[in-house]
């Protein structure tokens, strides 16, 4: 594995996961004024802005968790495009699946809002996986 690549595509992937969650989730209306109806169960902005630092932290860990995991699939084969894009969708199913539908079932949240996460996880983990898969390449 080339540790100095799987090093830049998971902060390659860390900026593309904040660049893309704040389109997605402070600049779209649509889901940010929805999560404004469960107050009760999401912190405020200032309690996010208090958090950050430790959700930062353990985002930039996870990411580089998933770039090792891609650097280890193309071990044996190159690394392409859409091999990229096979990684990202399925760490988007993972994401809706495990994170998103999981919080449904917890939380006292909307179907509304679950749909709507749902999409916007999807596109913003898929964003990743491709570019992680575009930085990452294997040793020679």
């Amino acid at each position: 594995m080339n540790y100095g690549r799987i090093a830049w595509a998971g902060l390659g992937g860390f900026v593309v996961y904040f660049v893309m969650g704040g389109l997605l989730f402070a600049v779209l209306p649509w889901l940010r004024t929805e999560f404004q109806k469960y107050p009760a169960v999401y912190r405020s902005q200032e309690g996010i802005k208090n958090t950050m630092p430790f959700g930062m932290a353990a985002m930039l860990v996870a990411i580089l968790a998933l770039a090792t995991m891609y650097a280890m699939c193309v071990q044996n084969g190159p690394a392409t495009f859409a091999r990229s894009v096979q990684f990202g969708i399925l760490i988007g199913v993972f994401v809706v699946g495990s994170f998103v539908v999981h919080n449904y079932v917890n939380l006292n949240i909307g179907w509304k809002l679950t749909a709507e996460q749902a999409v916007a996880y999807f596109i913003e983990w898929l964003a990743v996986g491709i570019v992680i898969g575009m930085i990452y390449r294997p040793a020679r």
